[in-house]
């Protein structure tokens, strides 16, 4: 009796007594290798146990696909990781017969980030991890614009060279532009993204009302080959992959 009463104490101090004053302002996530540097004392026997299975998976994640130039990870509202990923998309579009006009990666998409140096088949797969798909579709420019409202409101996507958006901290358009023009009402653009976010999600319901889609389901298809194919592209060329922010989506004060 006396030992569950202790319990209960404890319980009520735990859920009413620890107030904390502390309040989360932001959630970033990054790549951990966890090596000797956070595993000081491995387990032999689970290591024993591992090593089959372990052989295994490295055969498949371990082959090297290309270089990247530098760390590359995901932000909003705008990241290396995430410009990359949207060019390589509108990059796609040529094995598809397709001249996308931009192209759009949701953040959610992307799951870790990718190392300086060699990249592995796993690397992309622990950046890609889901089965999506590469797909495009038209959307007529008031569509277009907007999307690109819908961007602002999420605090910004991955969108490909070209697109300018300028968004309020509170997630408000203040303008948009492609390739240094205004968005045209009645204009017709195609858009390269992935079939998960053509289908409307992560609130980009503005993909909805899509039309002349294009989405192949063979598994080759699977955006993660298509990121594999785009770094064996650079190293069949010698180069390193590498991208950089470029001001595709800034956030400025209407107060400013």
């Amino acid at each position: 009796m006396k030992n569950s009463l202790y319990i209960l104490i404890i319980i009520v101090l735990t859920l009413f007594g620890c107030v904390s004053h502390y309040q989360i302002t932001g959630i970033t996530r990054s790549r951990i290798l966890i090596d000797s540097v956070f595993d000081r004392h491995p387990d032999p026997a689970a290591a024993l146990f591992m090593e089959p299975y372990k052989h295994e998976v490295d055969s498949i994640m371990s082959p090297v696909v290309g270089r990247a130039a530098r760390y590359m990870w995901a932000e909003k509202p705008e990241s290396n990781l995430s410009n990359l990923l949207s060019d390589i998309l509108v990059w796609a579009g040529t094995a598809y017969g397709e001249t996308p006009s931009f192209a759009v990666y949701n953040m959610g998409g992307i799951r870790a980030a990718l190392p300086a140096g060699d990249i592995t088949y796993g690397d992309v797969l622990e950046v890609a991890p889901f089965d999506n798909k590469i797909c495009f579709l038209s959307l007529s420019g008031n569509k277009v614009t907007e999307l690109f409202q819908q961007i602002a409101r999420t605090h910004g996507e991955g969108v490909s060279h070209g697109v300018r958006l300028v968004i309020t901290p509170d997630g408000d358009l203040l303008s948009a532009n492609l390739n240094g023009e205004e968005i045209e009402p009645d204009s017709t653009y195609r858009v390269a993204t992935i079939d998960f976010v053509a289908q409307g999600n992560d609130n980009l319901t503005a993909f909805k009302d899509k039309t002349d889609f294009n989405a192949p389901q063979d598994t080759l298809n699977n955006v993660r080959f298509v990121i594999m194919d785009y770094f064996r592209s650079a190293a069949a060329r010698g180069e390193d992959v590498d991208t950089q922010t470029e001001g595709r989506i800034t956030v400025k004060s209407i107060n400013n």
